[in-house]
């Protein structure tokens, strides 16, 4: 229920850029992974952005909050995948290492921005926080 809108939200922004770096990745490193894998690495990358946007355009901020732990879950999924990729020697151990380091660090600073941004939401749990 942010009042300056989702593109305004710094942890949005990240998710999309992470959403955009996962692409590049998923066309170069991933070009011979199963279409499956492949797809389902991408999806997971844009439904954190996606979730981000529509919970900050709900009308409470319960529905908001729900949105925000959709979207740490997607964290989680995409984690896993691209272990699941590196693993199954799809994706290289640099490529696999840089958003493993990455993508957590980009979790914690997405939810040290939210705070920042003084959402409404600010006082609630913060859903993007890893351990």
């Amino acid at each position: 229920m942010g009042k300056k809108g989702f593109k305004n939200l710094a942890v949005w922004q990240k998710a999309k850029d992470l959403a955009v770096l996962i692409y590049r990745v998923s066309n170069s490193e991933m070009k011979n992974v199963d279409f499956g894998l492949r797809d389902q690495v991408r999806r997971s990358a844009v439904s954190v952005a996606s979730n981000l946007a529509e919970g900050d355009e709900r009308d409470t901020d319960k529905e908001s909050v729900r949105y925000f732990f959709i979207a740490k879950g997607s964290v989680a999924e995409l984690r896993t995948q691209l272990q699941i990729a590196h693993e199954s020697g799809h994706l290289n151990g640099t490529m696999y290492e840089t958003l493993k380091k990455n993508t957590p660090l980009w979790a914690k600073e997405s939810a040290s921005s939210f705070r920042r941004d003084a959402h409404p939401l600010a006082s609630s749990p913060l859903p993007l926080a890893c351990p």
